[in-house]
């Protein structure tokens, strides 16, 4: 942290949800005020100080910022938000996770290409930006088994869609398409168990994995899905902590998924996840305090590389 100013951080929240005040408690235990703040709230002011106005923040930037959300909201206005955080970083402020990784993860197709691009297992994957060129994928894709069809920014498992032919794809104008087909190779359940991997990676460590298991091919716990403990293996950790680094995330959730192959595939990686469920099977850890323990570990060794190089000009 910086030593002029009192060691506060801007915890970026669109609401105080259990995440958020777990986080600040978490951060209060080891001295350190985490102030919410809803990016919706914050501007650009070029005749501030320091070219911003976040509440809280008025006289001195924070030492550091945590992003627990980002609120929707149109082009434009998320545009803005993730410049707030492009600005901070800018500025010298240490962000967890910082604009760029956050519009890696976002994005799922951008994520699919760096995960491919490092070496990694995934599902093949294809874009369309129009529904003739998802039919196209479609029909030469279809044969070989199932695709699955993803809203490029979509969370929680909420609108995915089995495509087991081109009569199956929705039309452009629907809701979750926008004029963009994201489709993935649906991945066969083994021993005929819907279940997929979550291992949670904090600053270059698998901390910890849950699996969550189904009674249909959506694995997610927002959609009935059950959390049930998991013993990490090594492949398990190497493969998160790999596709992390890939997307340039310092916290994240990474989704893993072995099918009749037997093979265990990256499927995504969620820069701003979740750990209601994680923390539910695994009642030894405390993940909000290891999340800040971590963060706090990482801004100080900033910090001090900092004031080395400063000290050496």
């Amino acid at each position: 942290m910086r030593a002029s100013l009192k060691p506060r951080i801007a915890l970026f929240a669109e609401r105080r949800d259990g995440h958020a005040g777990l986080l600040i408690e978490a951060f209060a235990k080891r001295g350190i005020e985490a102030v919410p703040v809803a990016l919706k709230l914050c501007a650009v002011t070029t005749d501030a100080p320091h070219g911003l106005y976040i509440p809280g923040f008025e006289a001195a930037l924070p030492s550091a910022a945590f992003v627990r959300g980002i609120p929707a909201g149109s082009f434009e206005q998320v545009t803005v938000r993730l410049g707030m955080l492009h600005a901070l970083r800018e500025l010298g402020v240490p962000v967890w996770n910082d604009a760029r990784a956050i519009e890696t993860c976002i994005d799922k197709a951008m994520t699919s290409h760096l995960i491919a691009k490092a070496g990694l297992p995934t599902p093949a994957t294809w874009t369309a930006q129009s529904l003739s060129g998802a039919r196209a994928i479609t029909e030469r894709e279809t044969p070989r088994g199932p695709l699955v069809l993803k809203p490029l920014f979509g969370s929680q498992g909420r609108g995915l869609k089995l495509i087991r032919s081109a009569d199956d794809l929705p039309a452009e104008e629907e809701a979750g398409i926008a004029g963009l087909y994201y489709l993935q190779r649906f991945v066969e359940p083994a021993d005929e168990v819907w279940q997929d991997f979550r291992v949670f990676v904090v600053a270059g460590e698998a901390i910890a994995g849950m699996a969550r298991v189904g009674e249909t091919w959506i694995t997610n716990i927002h959609q009935g899905a059950g959390a049930q403990p998991l013993l990490l293996t090594e492949e398990m950790r190497s493969l998160a902590v790999r596709a992390v680094l890939a997307t340039g995330a310092d916290y994240a959730g990474v989704d893993l998924i072995r099918g009749r192959s037997g093979v265990t595939q990256l499927l995504e990686v969620n820069s701003m996840p979740a750990w209601t469920g994680l923390q539910q099977v695994t009642p030894g850890l405390n993940i909000a305090q290891l999340i800040a323990d971590r963060f706090l570990a990482v801004v100080a060794r900033r910090g001090a590389a900092r004031s080395v190089e400063e000290a050496a000009r």
